[in-house]
């Protein structure tokens, strides 16, 4: 996957030399953000990696994917919080799903918070459905948890406009 050109901003593969950037979007965006390791780990493990660029090369956001067995599982998705709202996670939502399909999988898998509605409407919009619920999944304020919505993209009979 060699950098996928838009109008003003591409995607390109996540490499090690950008980790420092998108920590801190991370920070930016999360409350409880992914460490610099869990990037690390996620590269070294192979994983997919997508960052997206404004062509000026200031970094909008990023996903990590990861196979599992049949489909893909949608560990990471941000976009910076100052460019959100402009179409950055549905193109992103697009390649994952491009490179799945390149793959052979059957979908994508992904876990979201309950509380974090813009996200929830995107993923619905773009045809994901809810399909579980993880208890205690993350961490949150005060030394609780926060249950994980689980949401999942099928390929069969994909009807959803957004995802082609």
């Amino acid at each position: 996957m060699s950098g996928v050109l838009m109008t003003d901003r591409y995607l390109s593969p996540m490499t090690e030399s950008d980790l420092d950037e998108v920590v801190i979007v991370e920070r930016l965006a999360y409350e409880f953000p992914w460490s610099r390791g869990n990037f690390e780990d996620s590269l070294r493990n192979g994983y997919y990696g997508l960052c997206m660029r404004h062509v000026t090369g200031t970094l909008i956001g990023y996903c990590v994917l990861m196979p599992v067995v049949d489909e893909m599982h949608l560990l990471n998705l941000c976009v910076a919080p100052q460019a959100q709202g402009a179409g950055a996670g549905l193109t992103m939502l697009r390649e994952a799903v491009r490179i799945a399909r390149a793959q052979g999988l059957d979908g994508l898998l992904l876990e979201v918070r309950p509380t974090n509605h813009r996200a929830i409407r995107l993923y619905e919009q773009f045809g994901f459905v809810t399909i579980g619920r993880r208890k205690n999944y993350y961490p949150a304020r005060h030394h609780s948890r926060e249950d994980a919505l689980v949401m999942r993209f099928s390929f069969a009979g994909e009807g959803a406009d957004a995802a082609r």
